[in-house]
């Protein structure tokens, strides 16, 4: 499969080029373009037709909601991944109506950037394999209802989670304290990015709660608590 085009559309330019350093490290991906205004990510998107956007909310000449909507009623093929501090209610449900792939919190940490790009890679690998549509495909390619915690059939949870593995999880973390990936890895015997494509998978079902959290030396790391 060829690489996936990327795109940043970030106002503040440290930030851009922490995330270009991220996405450098993702053999998938081939950046193709950064913006730093809305006008520039509006006419880059034009030109470039990135496959992925990386997207902010708060611009100085607009919001980049203005532009997710501009890129839907336009029918450009982008598809998008809002990177943001905004952490109302109606931002993300704006977003979600817009159709984004993917809503992450700053700061970004590397690792739920890369889950995300694996996620994405994922979905395309199965568009391009799909060769008839039932509804066990439209399942998989849709994203899950926020809330379903994974307790229904086990072919209803998408490739790579099982049942088995959630439960467990769920048993080993139900103390309340934060986990992060690695102690879980380490705990069930399974690498960290194993365990953090569930605790991701239970984040984005509503069952846990991400944290930033910053070590000695400052590098910031999600950990996991149950709700």
């Amino acid at each position: 499969m060829p690489p996936i085009r990327l795109m940043i559309a970030e106002d503040d330019r440290q930030i851009a080029e922490i995330q270009r350093r991220f996405i450098q490290r993702l053999d998938q991906v081939e950046l193709c373009g950064i913006a730093h205004t809305l006008a520039d990510a509006r006419e880059q998107a034009e030109v470039l037709q990135p496959d992925l956007i990386l997207l902010d909310v708060y611009f100085p000449d607009g919001s980049g909601l203005d532009l997710l909507r501009e890129l839907r009623a336009g029918n450009n093929t982008s598809d998008v991944i809002l990177i943001t501090a905004a952490k109302e209610v109606e931002t993300l449900r704006t977003a979600l109506r817009g159709g984004v792939f993917d809503y992450i919190l700053k700061p970004l940490v590397f690792e739920r950037l890369e889950e995300a790009i694996n996620r994405y890679s994922d979905h395309l690998a199965r568009l391009s394999a799909l060769k008839h549509l039932g509804q066990d495909e439209v399942d998989a390619l849709l994203p899950r209802k926020a809330g379903d915690t994974g307790n229904d059939s086990h072919h209803r949870l998408p490739k790579g989670i099982d049942v088995i593995t959630l439960d467990k999880i769920r048993e080993l973390i139900a103390d309340g304290k934060p986990w992060s990936a690695e102690e879980v890895g380490s705990a069930m015997g399974a690498s960290r990015t194993t365990a953090r494509r569930y605790l991701e998978y239970m984040t984005g079902t509503g069952t846990l709660v991400a944290e930033v959290s910053y070590g000695s030396i400052g590098r910031p790391e999600r950990r996991y608590r149950m709700v």
